[in-house]
């Protein structure tokens, strides 16, 4: 049990804590986060409704080129590549083709793996950082005062258990406790209802790695894990049952030869599930010292495979500003924490209309919506900056944050991948800390708004010695600040 208080930098404080961040929900996007928090020294606990060992019924299974990216700053990019299938081209709606070899990173493909994979990876870097566990316990209250967050939960035997923390972070889904806690509205509506899901094995493979393609009133999706079993969505206009209704492999095989024209062979479903698509956005991410990440803040469409990634990206933003701020590091820790919501809001806002607009291409029936799709198809096909932006806010590589005041031109925008003599910057931010990109026989000093110390700066030196920028790379990979 600790007793320091780092935001006030007073180690004499009163008030108790068990730890410093509890995070619900064990997720990718509550596996990250806390896995983060640990490797940055906190004292972290998970706590988890399912029983230890039982991973998600995957329903993601796309991984985009900025999540790599993250990944890759964590030494994690490299095995999960090993799971599954890179697609470097997307096909839409029949005619449209998005090359994604043009992406400008090292990650220039979309990877096609279960969300069970990338799970597995980051709970076992969570686990070797030292998180703390708790399985097959539930959260049932909460409350915050000025000091910290308790948390009332439920363990294994109904027995009871409360944490004292500093921060507490809601990852637990689009059904999360913790939002409901907060007693804040989650507005929207149900975009598509009864979208059918299964793994299956196919006799005959398709001529495209990725297909989405809608006729009349079905549309389906085709992709490949890469290991022999192939994930396939379908929907049907003319068929609008509830969640429970039973789905079979024979629904499955009519809407692919529906909306494909073949069904490819399918057989030997590992698993079939019937779902409905919200498009939901909470409208604080940030309710004094509790947080919402990934659903329990946004859920949408699954066009464009982004929910996982988002959600992955949240988590990513708001685990260096909670170490910063718990370790005493941040200048104006408010400023630092609320800086978290203005600029992940936007984001998840933005996911919101993009995978809303590919859906509804997809389900597009009357003449003046195919029209529209084709002529949007056209129009990205052939204009480069149009389908540049696409692959951009697909991908997340066009992400951009508003600039730091006195940040300069670069700040709030990503940083590439870029060769410095010490490295690759991932590589280099794989400390978990801020990198700070300098010419040679330089020692510049950080800008006082900088939330980290001196000692904790990662410094590297431009290879070449005409580079005379300097900048400071925040460790989730953006520019903070930047000067000549």
């Amino acid at each position: 049990m600790r007793t320091t208080d780092s935001h006030q930098g007073d180690t004499t404080a009163a008030t108790p804590f068990d730890t410093d961040v509890v995070v619900i929900g064990a997720g990718p996007t509550g596996l990250l986060l806390a896995g983060d928090l640990a490797a940055a020294g906190l004292d972290v606990t998970l706590v988890e409704r399912r029983p230890a060992g039982r991973s998600n019924l995957t329903r993601a299974f796309s991984v985009h080129a900025r999540t790599l990216e993250l990944l890759d700053t964590r030494g994690l990019a490299d095995a999960l590549e090993a799971t599954g299938t890179p697609l470097t081209r997307m096909r839409l709606f029949g005619r449209l083709s998005l090359d994604l070899d043009r992406l400008p990173s090292r990650f220039d493909h979309l990877l096609i793996t279960p969300q069970y994979e990338v799970e597995r990876l980051l709970e076992r870097r969570a686990a070797d950082n030292g998180v703390t566990f708790h399985h097959d316990t539930a959260l049932h209250a909460l409350r915050q005062d000025a000091d910290g967050v308790t948390a009332e939960l439920t363990g294994p035997g109904d027995a009871p258990l409360t944490l004292r923390a500093r921060h507490l972070v809601g990852a637990d889904g689009h059904r999360s406790t913790v939002r409901a806690a907060l007693g804040l509205p989650f507005p929207g509506t149900s975009v598509i209802r009864s979208i059918v899901l299964a793994d299956v094995r196919l006799t005959d493979e398709p001529a495209e790695s990725l297909t989405v393609k809608g006729s009349g009133d079905t549309f389906a999706f085709l992709a490949p894990f890469g290991d022999g079993w192939y994930r396939v969505m379908g929907w049907d206009r003319t068929r609008q049952v509830p969640d429970s209704e039973p789905v079979d492999l024979d629904e499955v095989r009519d809407l692919a030869r529906r909306a494909l024209g073949t069904d490819h062979g399918m057989h030997d479903a590992r698993w079939i599930s019937r779902f409905h698509s919200d498009e939901r956005q909470v409208p604080a991410y940030r309710v004094g010292r509790v947080f919402l990440a990934g659903d329990a803040a946004h859920v949408h469409s699954p066009a464009g495979g982004q929910g996982m990634n988002t959600g992955l990206q949240d988590a990513a933003n708001l685990s260096w500003k909670l170490a910063a701020v718990v370790r005493g590091e941040a200048p104006d820790p408010e400023a630092l924490l609320d800086s978290y919501q203005s600029e992940r809001h936007p984001v998840g806002a933005m996911v919101l209309r993009s995978s809303g607009a590919l859906v509804r291409l997809a389900m597009a029936h009357t003449p003046l919506t195919r029209a529209l799709r084709a002529v949007t198809a056209t129009a990205l096909g052939a204009l480069r900056p149009a389908s540049a932006k696409a692959l951009g806010m697909i991908s997340g590589l066009g992400i951009a944050y508003a600039p730091a005041p006195g940040g300069g031109r670069a700040s709030g925008r990503r940083a590439p991948d870029v060769p410095l003599r010490e490295g690759r910057l991932h590589e280099l931010l794989r400390a978990g800390e801020f990198v700070l990109i300098a010419p040679e026989g330089t020692a510049p000093a950080l800008p006082p708004f900088a939330p980290t110390t001196a000692a904790r700066v990662v410094r590297a030196t431009w290879p070449a010695p005409a580079r005379r920028t300097t900048a400071l790379v925040r460790p989730d990979g953006y520019v903070l600040w930047s000067a000549r």
